[in-house]
């Protein structure tokens, strides 16, 4: 029997978390514009759980998964160890890192700056603490300054929990998800202050389309296309927030629909709607913003080396320029 040389390529891709508003572009895809690929995706959600992006990143390197959707800044990390695979970024999703803190107006803090003296809970292993050290230095916060402010090692089950009993003063987290969960927790919008990592000085990347070095050389074709078709569907995405959400309610179960527009839009607005995308378009990294963020990145992590933009991030998969332009 001769095999159909027309097959769909099938494609394995992981996130580092459960299915949430973060992957509208993929369910739109999945709906709109992977089959004109003859892409053939299956999407495979995290469990939540802290070191996410490092299980998505062995994962693909012991060839489980093919493309994941992931923290560029979590790659970084990965790459820097002695074994580590050589996984590649090929596609930013959001321009800028989502990090924030979220504080409570009701303890004092209503500019970052009052973070002072105060009790800061992190999640150990997330990307956002290894960028605390470039936030405070920036912002007069750092260890060597007056009232200093006090880290707290917590569990990301926790986070939540913790500063709306008033255990903690704020938490780092992300600033389209931690907000929403806290007022799930009874605090009023009114009384959280959320302060954006890219609003003080932060230049990190953040979410990215990674591919494991084997299914690249392999099947150059299909993550080419894979590309043009979130491209696309990326834009749709942009243009029509809510007809993304449709799709997305879609692939889960019991979500609110009012709750994932908000993350979506929050996501868009802050995160992938930028001047640099404005500028330069969708997908890319400017080379001396990525080197900025590296070296933010290493105040708070110890890389055994800094790599080059080459090391990480491979554009000659991207779509065509003009393709990624917004309108």
């Amino acid at each position: 029997m001769v095999a159909d040389a027309h097959a769909a390529a099938a494609i394995r891709l992981l996130l580092d978390r459960p299915i949430d508003a973060m992957a509208t572009p993929l369910a739109v895809a999945s709906r709109a514009t992977f089959a004109a690929e003859d892409l053939s995706v299956t999407i495979v959600p995290g469990n939540g759980a802290t070191g996410g992006n490092r299980d998505v990143f062995a994962r693909l390197a012991a060839g489980d998964a093919d493309m994941a959707l992931a923290d560029i800044n979590a790659l970084i990390q990965y790459r820097d160890r002695p074994d580590a695979a050589a996984l590649k970024a090929v596609y930013v999703m959001t321009n800028a890192a989502g990090y924030a803190i979220v504080a409570r107006r009701s303890r004092g803090i209503r500019s970052l700056s009052d973070l002072a003296g105060k009790t800061l809970g992190f999640v150990e292993n997330e990307p956002a603490i290894a960028f605390w050290p470039a936030l405070a230095r920036l912002n007069g916060l750092a260890d060597e300054d007056d009232g200093k402010v006090r880290l707290q090692r917590i569990g990301a089950a926790v986070r939540e929990p913790m500063l709306s009993a008033g255990q903690l003063d704020a938490v780092t987290g992300l600033a389209w998800l931690a907000p929403i969960n806290l007022r799930d927790h009874g605090i009023p919008a009114g009384d959280l202050a959320v302060f954006r990592y890219a609003d003080y000085g932060v230049a990190a990347y953040g979410l990215a389309i990674v591919v494991s070095p084997k299914f690249a050389a392999e099947q150059p074709e299909a993550v080419r296309g894979f590309l043009r078709a979130f491209n696309v569907a990326l834009r749709m995405t942009l243009k029509d927030p809510a007809g993304g959400i449709a799709d997305l309610l879609a692939r889960m179960n019991g979500a609110n629909r009012a709750i994932e527009l908000t993350r979506l839009n929050a996501i868009i607005r802050d995160d992938i709607l930028t001047d640099e995308v404005r500028r330069n378009g969708l997908g890319g990294i400017d080379p001396q913003r990525f080197s900025l963020a590296l070296d933010q990145l290493s105040e708070g992590l110890k890389l055994r080396a800094k790599p080059a933009l080459a090391d990480i991030f491979d554009a000659s998969f991207l779509p065509l320029p003009d393709s990624r332009r917004l309108d």
